[in-house]
């Protein structure tokens, strides 16, 4: 098995320091608000890797944690904590808020087929381990303190930028943080935060009392539960210059050796070509999704179209496609189930040899699906490469076992479509009466129609 390793840039064979058990941390949710899709699909990458090491025969140790304080509205040290910015927009305490947003963010990798790591662990639920984590720091000299809290002296750790390889001495100050004359280097980051009086989040250190910085959860909690060393992290790339490229320092400066093997980064979630963002009103969710009538399987799929190391463009079209491919595919594959075709061996063992070897080469998922696709059309029908699309099901995880019900569903399509084009009709006869009655029976069965310049299109509400 080959993984990608970002921090050397190339493929290296899978051997975990621990015998046949793979030691994982996943950076986690940062739970003020509901995830939303570009982060599912970052876990579905995470839920893939898992799938694979099972696979392989390997016993997990998987940690993700929990991020509910200290992570500011940047991902640097700039603006107010999120917990605290949510919970005074919502008036709600961050504990109710950190309890809300974990249940649905559960939900919702539950809904995707997306097994939940053996550990998970709140921030919350680990502050003496970070305070004792900075205290060393500091002990060691890689800290110091100012007003406002203790900050990591990039210079004293000489592999700083090593992931990102990016280049900090030559950085100006205020180019990617906030001026803070206090720091010595702008790109020295928080460990721990002195807190104002009225923070709703705060803990008693040896600095007063005060909240952890973003990046020394994840140091201080992998090193509980994982040890000084395990083989895999696991993040988004919007991880690497900043929050992976500080854990790095933290964890090697304070063991003296570096903390994980291998860091695996999932590519951005594109929406029409650009990025997800707030201002756009595109950073759907999954309710979103399923709000238009979409399931959340259709959604995995369309993510299992790509490598988790490729951007991945998301429009309501690529949408439209992929609930219309896997409900053909699942049509495809059960019309193998309890066929009595003989497929020779030769060729089963090739279809399977041909799949795990795409998932064994650094989850080359696009290649395995093909291949679960050319066994589905295969013109023999036989429930042998029924059973062994299951196989591979276990880690494509699309419930392909499960009755397909596409045919009522193409006769549901068809009939709107038609009653579409009786309005599309009655309009141009200038009968808007029966224009409008149509549209009214569809809206009351559920379907909105869209009149766009590029014809009429329309969406389960």
């Amino acid at each position: 098995m080959k993984l990608y390793n970002t921090l050397t840039r190339k493929k290296e064979d899978f051997v975990p320091i621990d015998g046949h058990t793979a030691k994982i941390y996943t950076c986690g949710p940062t739970v003020y608000q509901f995830a939303q899709i570009g982060n599912m699909r970052t876990y579905i990458f995470m839920d893939l890797l898992r799938r694979v090491l099972k696979h392989n025969g390997f016993t997990l140790k998987h940690v993700m944690n929990i991020t509910d304080v200290g992570h500011l509205v940047s991902d640097a040290d700039e603006g107010e904590d999120k917990m605290e910015k949510s919970a005074r927009e919502q008036k709600r305490s961050p504990l109710e808020i950190a309890a809300f947003y974990t249940e649905a963010f559960m939900r919702d990798i539950g809904r995707l087929n997306i097994e939940s790591p053996e550990i998970i662990a709140k921030a919350t639920d680990n502050i003496q381990e970070m305070i004792d984590f900075v205290k060393k720091l500091v002990e060691k000299g890689y800290g110091y303190e100012t007003s406002d809290g203790i900050y990591f002296d990039i210079s004293k750790f000489p592999g700083y930028g090593k992931l990102s390889r990016m280049n900090f001495d030559e950085q100006q100050a205020g180019a990617r943080v906030e001026v803070n004359d206090e720091k010595r280097h702008p790109s020295d980051f928080a460990l721990w935060k002195k807190a104002p009086k009225e923070h709703l989040q705060q803990w008693p250190s040896p600095w007063g009392m005060g909240y952890p910085g973003w990046h020394i959860e994840c140091s201080a909690m992998g090193l509980k539960y994982l040890g000084e060393e395990f083989d895999i992290h696991t993040g988004g790339v919007d991880h690497i210059p900043i929050h992976h490229e500080n854990e790095i320092a933290q964890s090697e400066s304070l063991l003296g050796h570096p903390a994980a093997r291998i860091w695996m980064h999932g590519e951005f979630l594109l929406v029409d070509g650009g990025k997800m963002s707030k201002s756009l009103g595109n950073c759907y969710t999954l309710d979103q999704l399923m709000e238009r009538g979409y399931t959340p399987l259709e959604y995995r799929y369309f993510c299992l179209n790509a490598h988790y190391r490729s951007k991945l463009n998301f429009t309501f079209d690529a949408m439209d496609a992929a609930k219309k491919s896997l409900k053909k595919l699942v049509s495809a594959v059960h019309s193998h189930k309890g066929a009595d075709g003989a497929v020779d061996q030769g060729i089963l063992e090739g279809f399977r040899s041909e799949f795990f070897d795409a998932v064994n080469d650094d989850l080359n998922i696009p290649k395995a699906l093909g291949t679960v696709w050319n066994m589905a059309r295969y013109g023999i029908k036989s429930d042998a490469i029924y059973r062994l699309i299951l196989e591979a099901d276990r880690i494509l995880a699309l419930d392909l076992d499960k009755e397909p019900a596409e045919d009522e569903d193409i006769d549901l399509d068809a009939e709107i479509e038609a009653k579409i084009e009786a309005r599309q009709a009655a309009r141009k006869a200038k009968n808007f009466a029966e224009a409008d009655r149509i549209r009214d029976e569809l809206r009351q069965a559920g379907i909105i129609l869209e009149d766009t310049p590029q014809g009429v299109k329309w969406r389960r509400a």
